[in-house]
């Protein structure tokens, strides 16, 4: 009979022992952010221009490849995939030059020219 009356009360006991378990995390070791108030007051970040790519095949045969800002400011542009030079417009979406680079371009057409070359006409080219 004793054996019966520790059976019934073993659930109970379990039960008792998870009630007192506290379902919070517990907070150990937890540091303040020290940039907390600083971020919380910061402006708003803004995000630089989405940039345009563009490649064109110009009358000698050769590939220029452009990136345009899509904002017209500025440009990268270079005879390799990997290395671009900047260059920047005196006004927006017009002519772009900079380290011996002069770009003026539209989707189809462009005027390039690249320094140890002369300028020279290219067409779009799709990469």
């Amino acid at each position: 009979m004793t054996h019966l009356r520790l059976l019934a009360a073993a659930p109970i006991a379990a039960l008792l022992s998870l009630a007192a378990c506290n379902s919070e995390p517990e907070k150990v070791g937890q540091a303040k952010d020290p940039m907390a108030e600083e971020l919380k007051n910061a402006p708003p970040v803004e995000l630089p221009p989405a940039m345009v790519a563009r490649t064109y095949r110009c009358s000698d045969n050769s590939l220029v490849y452009a990136d345009f800002s899509a904002d017209g400011q500025f440009a990268r542009i270079g005879t390799s995939q990997t290395d671009r030079v900047r260059v920047n417009a005196a006004e927006a979406n017009r002519t772009y030059s900079g380290e011996g680079y002069t770009i003026s371009a539209n989707a189809e057409d462009a005027r390039i020219k690249v320094p140890g070359k002369s300028e020279q006409s290219c067409r779009a080219h799709n990469r």
